[in-house]
């Protein structure tokens, strides 16, 4: 017995085709159905010889007809289309579509997301087509799917003339190179934000270079496990000189690591190029290229890209590869990224350098503030003493010089111990600190008043300068005469002086040294200023004096009359001054 012939009967108001439908049922297979998108499902996929249309759908069926006319072009497209029904099922899917599934052969039908193969939503949208429906307009999210593939999803509602949603049609687009692209770029620059990022303990418990070499650490495994790079070389720009010097250096020659590089356009290699002009330079062939020096060993290519920190270079980052052309734009631009975290994490060392240093100095200068003038008195009593019991026990002079020297041993062992507490690296990008002005300068300062005499320690000596103070006329003579002075200060209103007297005294005592008087303004009582000059007082200082103006002072002074060091002569001795120490005694200063 043959087969009916199959009719599809679109009717979306079943009164409106019952009559026609009772007269057919006995002549054909009649399979009715009421949505235009089920039609469309049933014609792609069975045989029909005819489809009846009731007269008020016909505007229905040539829609229907147009999508199978533009069938066709959807199935040649690069994006993947499918048309899912208000259930989310697809109906329709192109070729493109279907190889994002794991069986294309049952995707009509099918769940949309059941379709994809082990889908993993990414966002923004948790479900772009609850959005599109409830928007009424496009909506898009990121899925996905097996092998690391990634889709840009876009659904769009199609309504019919009563608002009522017929179907959802899902532009989806495989955006997985572009992702993983910026996936590698998010991940290069998580990694550069951790290279500096230490916790407080971590920080005190770690001193300079070990910091610097968990930062060389980071670097190296970073560029191996995020960019697959293992010949990696990095130079810092020292700004004193040009120079370039090696800070990381991963699978280089030791000629190339040991090369002395600055920072120019010619002769210094593609290193030196990007020093000095601020941009990447990318050598596909290293054969062929007129900048390039021999880095790694066989190197075919090469990447250099600055490292810049506030618009400044402070080094280079140079990458290297055993095959030509393997670096392109995209590794160009993950490499000037990381370089830029390279650059702020070295700006955040040295930072943590500079504090520390800071911190140091600070340190010492309190210490020494605060030790400065129980010294001096120490140091005048001694010498007071020394002064008056010379020509008697020997033993006892011994002592006292040894006392003296010992006194004056504790400011240089401060200092020194200051030093040690913030070493500087070779590597260091830190300008060096500004040369002290008065550095090798011994001052004596003759003032009653603490405050001037403390003043005089803490200004003077941050400029390099070793001062030693008196509170009388009777204490500086009696400095004087055991030691050399680049310059003296006094008050011309000393306990047992006047200021002619005592700068009369210390010329004396010590003819080469320059004497500078100090005075409130306008008051001299005495003349002691003006009877100084007729005898070569060149230098006043009036107090309260201001820091610039107390340096301007004292180095006015030193250059108008210290004497060459070479002419220099010692102090003179007053006429009972005791011998050199004996028994092995240190000489005091």
């Amino acid at each position: 017995m043959a087969e009916k012939p199959r009719i599809l009967v679109i009717e979306r108001e079943a009164s409106h085709g019952e009559a026609i439908l009772d007269k057919l049922a006995d002549s054909v297979d009649v399979v009715s159905v009421r949505s235009i998108s089920k039609a469309l499902s049933l014609l792609r996929d069975g045989r029909f010889e005819g489809v009846y249309v009731d007269a008020s759908q016909l505007a229905a069926a040539r829609w229907v007809g147009m999508i199978i006319q533009a069938e066709e072009i959807l199935d040649a497209i690069a994006d993947g289309v499918a048309v899912v029904d208000p259930d989310l099922r697809i109906i329709w899917a192109n070729p493109e579509f279907l190889s994002f599934t794991a069986d294309p052969d049952r995707v009509v039908g099918s769940r949309f997301y059941q379709a994809l193969v082990e889908a993993d939503i990414l966002g923004p949208e948790p479900c772009p087509f609850t959005t599109a429906v409830a928007s009424r307009a496009p909506s898009n999210t990121v899925v996905k799917i097996r092998n690391n593939r990634y889709l840009r999803v876009t659904v769009t509602p199609v309504f019919d003339s009563k608002h009522v949603l017929t179907h959802l049609i899902a532009l989806t687009r495989e955006i997985t190179d572009e992702t993983q692209q910026q996936l590698k770029v998010n991940a290069i620059a998580q990694a550069g934000d951790e290279l500096a990022d230490l916790t407080p303990d971590e920080l005190s418990q770690m001193g300079v270079e070990e910091r610097t070499d968990l930062l060389k650490y980071n670097i190296a495994r970073h560029m191996k496990d995020l960019m697959g790079l293992d010949f990696i070389e990095i130079r810092l720009l020292d700004r004193t000189n040009g120079r370039l010097i090696p800070l990381l250096t991963e699978g280089m020659t030791p000629l190339a690591a040991m090369r002395e590089l600055s920072a120019s356009k010619q002769g210094q290699g593609v290193t030196g190029l990007v020093a000095a002009t601020g941009q990447s330079y990318l050598c596909p062939d290293t054969t062929k290229d007129p900048y390039y020096l021999e880095g790694a060993e066989n190197a075919r290519s090469s990447l250099t890209v600055p490292l810049i920190y506030h618009g400044t270079v402070i080094g280079t980052l140079n990458v290297e590869s055993p095959q030509p052309d393997s670096f392109d734009e995209r590794d160009r631009q993950f490499l000037e990224i990381y370089g830029r975290n390279v650059a702020s994490a070295l700006n955040t060392l040295e930072l943590l350098q500079a504090e520390k240093a800071s911190t140091a100095n600070a340190s010492i200068q309190a210490i020494s503030r605060e030790v400065a003038l129980p010294l001096d008195d120490v140091i005048t009593d001694a010498v007071t003493v020394l002064d008056r019991y010379a020509g008697h026990d020997e033993d006892v002079i011994a002592r006292l010089r040894h006392l003296l020297y010992r006194a004056r041993e504790i400011r240089g062992i401060i200092q020194k111990v200051g030093s040690t507490l913030a070493p500087t690296p070779s590597t260091s990008r830190l300008p060096p600190a500004p040369a002290a002005r008065l550095a090798g300068a011994r001052l004596l300062v003759v003032d009653a008043d603490e405050a001037i005499r403390r003043s005089a320690h803490q200004l003077l000596g941050m400029q390099g300068a070793v001062v030693e103070t008196a509170r009388d006329a009777r204490e500086a003579v009696a400095l004087a005469r055991q030691e050399a002075y680049s310059a003296a200060l006094a008050d011309i209103r000393l306990p047992d002086m006047d200021g002619y007297a005592i700068f009369k005294r210390l010329r004396e005592v010590q003819p080469d040294t320059p004497v500078i008087l100090m005075t409130g303004f306008g008051y001299d009582p005495t003349h002691s200023i003006v009877k100084a000059r007729q005898e070569g007082l060149q230098t006043v200082l009036y107090k309260p004096f201001r820091s610039d103006r107390l340096m301007e002072a004292v180095e006015q002074a030193l250059h108008i009359q210290a004497p060459r060091a070479e002419d220099a002569a010692p102090p003179k001795p007053a006429a009972e001054a005791p011998a050199a120490p004996t028994d092995g005694a240190p000489s005091p200063g």
